[in-house]
């Protein structure tokens, strides 16, 4: 950890991960900005394929150290071995059990740390249904396999929720289970193996509707850009652009009317006063979808967006790229920053998120080259250089 500075609330924590794409590495990346030493083991012949990306990348791996490493070779095993017995927590991401099935079980891992957390990351799990486990997956097959997919789109035609909601979800997921893990390991001395399914964290965040079925065996039919439900709720178009609104509560209903001119349904049996919610079976709820479709075309969105949050109606505009970066709360809280890469580009991107207080978050170096800290980092583990010339020699890891 020499070539790391200290900062943050994960200061001396050691995190090490094989992984490639998205939600492992995004995890590890996460702890990383939050003052986490993490040592990022990519493969000796290509790396991670997230260094095809032209930009993102620079975002996802930014703060980590990077040494090339063929894990599964008998000398790599014994490297490996080697890195993970000062560490804190490992993520692997792989098709289910590969770690187990190459030799590296858990248990040969607590063999030379006991207290180590265990993090493997797959789409299906790392038992089950054997043809099910061993598949190939990505964010868009564990959203169809899970449901999560089926619940997106128009009533004609399901569509992905992106941009890779499900490596994205998965990734707070890793964080999330892996320090709860850890602050139980630091108390006990025993470390945890945590099976995380892609397919089973959507399972868990496609639920609000899900438990309607399972209990009452009511399905909704997919909302499109509406919500299945309730009118008024979802996105509508205006003179000039698109409004996410979000009409809820007795207030707010009685006030929307008002402006679309159904102000005299308000109090009436129909809809009496004190009403929540203006259910789409309700009896003029095609009226109301229709005065508030026309009410809105004839208005420009930041005149309705500032109306309705006067209102106390949660209304937005819905926001383009090229707008963000110039809307003044974003650059109130610094949402984005800037800093360079390993070549000396300037890159712009979000800040560190959530924000802390005390201990905040940094950005202390771009993401490296395939196997730029190879060298330091095996000096750290006590490898002689000798030795680590002898591993160059073999193969067995690659320095930049």
């Amino acid at each position: 950890m020499a070539n790391v500075p200290k900062f943050g609330n994960l200061n001396g924590l050691k995190v090490v991960y094989s992984a490639v794409e998205i939600a492992a590495p995004v995890a590890a990346q996460m702890m990383a900005e939050w003052g986490a030493d993490v040592t990022w083991i990519e493969n000796t012949y290509n790396g991670d394929s997230m260094r095809d990306t032209t930009y993102v990348k620079e975002l996802e791996r930014r703060n980590q150290r990077s040494i090339s490493l063929n894990i599964f070779s008998e000398e790599g095993k014994e490297v490996f071995l080697k890195l993970i017995e000062e560490a804190d927590i490992f993520i692997e991401s792989s098709k289910g059990p590969v770690y187990a099935n190459r030799g590296l079980t858990d248990e040969v891992l607590w063999e030379r740390n006991k207290s180590l957390v265990i993090v493997h990351v797959s789409g299906f799990g790392q038992y089950g249904v054997p043809e099910r486990v061993n598949r190939a997956a990505y964010d868009q097959t564990a959203q169809a396999y899970s449901g999560y997919l089926s619940q997106n789109g128009t009533q004609e035609q399901p569509m992905i929720a992106a941009p890779y909601t499900g490596d994205y979800l998965t990734a707070l997921m890793v964080v999330g289970s892996s320090l709860a893990a850890l602050y139980n390991a630091q108390k006990t001395g025993k470390g945890e193996s945590i099976d995380i399914a892609m397919y089973e964290v959507l399972l868990r965040m496609g639920a609000y509707y899900m438990m309607d079925y399972l209990n009452g065996g009511i399905i909704y039919p997919r909302a499109g850009a509406r919500h299945q439900n309730l009118c008024g709720i979802g996105v509508y178009k205006c003179k000039d652009g698109f409004l996410s609104l979000c009409l809820y509560g007795a207030k707010q209903n009685k006030a929307l009317l008002e402006r679309i001119g159904l102000g005299y349904l308000w109090g009436t049996e129909e809809y009496p006063e004190g009403t929540s919610a203006l259910w789409l079976d309700g009896p003029k709820a095609e009226l109301i979808e229709q005065k508030l479709e026309e009410y809105l075309l004839e208005r420009p969105v930041a005149e309705v967006e500032e109306d309705f949050s006067n209102l106390k109606i949660a209304a937005n505009k819905v926001m383009t790229f090229e707008e963000l970066p110039e809307e003044p709360h974003f650059k109130a809280r610094e949402a984005f920053i800037e800093w360079e890469n390993i070549e000396g580009k300037k890159i712009v991107g979000p800040n560190i998120f959530p924000k802390f207080k005390n201990n905040p978050g940094q950005v202390w170096r771009p993401m490296p080259t395939l196997g730029m800290d190879t060298e330091a980092i095996l000096n750290e583990a006590g490898f002689t250089k000798e030795q680590i010339e002898e591993l160059v020699e073999k193969g067995i890891i690659k320095k930049s």
